[in-house]
């Protein structure tokens, strides 16, 4: 399974696009073969962050998402909602357990 979690600083001034362009993505994100899990959601401290947490199949899951409309519309559009530099992490987990609280 392929983990991703990426956090962007959204331009205040752009946000209510990029909230839309967002919510776009996901629908159709979580649409994709391969794609367990696909969420974003704006952070509790700064609500002009917002953070996506993606979990895939494997990696031909990860790239076949990288080369839908939907992503690369996305991709395209971010260096104008940005304000400020994302972070994205990837992480390729062998195994994962589910906690009981």
């Amino acid at each position: 399974m392929i983990v991703v979690h990426a956090s962007f600083p959204v331009d205040p001034d752009r946000r209510d696009d990029a909230l839309d362009l967002i919510e776009d993505l996901v629908a159709e994100s979580q649409r994709e073969d391969g794609i367990v899990d696909y969420r974003a959601t704006t952070d509790v401290v700064d609500p002009n962050v917002v953070r996506f947490v993606e979990r895939y199949e494997d990696q031909d899951a990860f790239e076949a998402h990288t080369q839908t409309d939907h992503f690369r519309e996305f991709q395209a559009a971010l260096p104008e909602l940005l304000g400020g530099e994302p972070d994205v992490i990837r992480f390729d987990v062998d195994s994962a357990t589910e906690l009981e609280l």
